[in-house]
């Protein structure tokens, strides 16, 4: 199975668990990562025709970013706007996702019994994350289980390592 990891944080060096990821999976055979920040720059602008290249490519897309203000950072918004394209992924004669998985890899900053109807948030990380299913439903792919890492800034960086 090839698959392709797009990792959306804005600045990679800074953070500890997305940097480590994104290193890790780096190193798996059949696993491309991406750095989004590094490939649209300052500017997030998007080549469609490779970053679709590289979705034909893979069995499984994966995004991984932290959790920001209920959202993605912008880097992931604007590489979702500029490559999933009519006429590719979605839209007469967009099937080029069709049969393919979506996973997200997803960090965040607070405790995870923040993230239900008696949370502080309000909401649980499956309602926040709905957007994302909601766009593997329209191109056709399967939407995998989430992958969340809660409290993520507060970690023991030594347990982090060794898991």
């Amino acid at each position: 199975m090839n698959t392709l990891v797009l990792t959306a944080h804005p600045n990679l060096a800074s953070s500890s668990v997305n940097r480590m990821w994104f290193n890790a999976l780096s190193t798996v055979e059949g696993v491309t990562t991406r750095d989004l920040m590094a490939v649209g720059g300052p500017e997030m602008q998007f080549d469609p025709a490779v970053e679709q290249a590289l979705l034909r490519e893979a069995d499984r897309i994966v995004l991984q970013f932290p959790f920001y203000w209920y959202s993605t950072p912008p880097v992931l918004k604007a590489w979702l706007d500029q490559v999933l394209l009519v006429g590719f992924a979605y839209g007469p004669g967009g099937t080029q996702l069709h049969g393919k998985e979506l996973m997200l890899v997803v960090s965040t900053g607070g405790p995870a019994e923040s993230y239900q109807s008696d949370g502080i948030n309000s909401f649980s990380m499956l309602e926040f994350l709905a957007p994302f299913q909601q766009t593997a439903l329209m191109v056709g792919m399967t939407y995998l289980p989430p992958f969340v890492l809660h409290s993520a800034m507060s970690r023991d960086r030594t347990r982090l390592n060794s898991q």
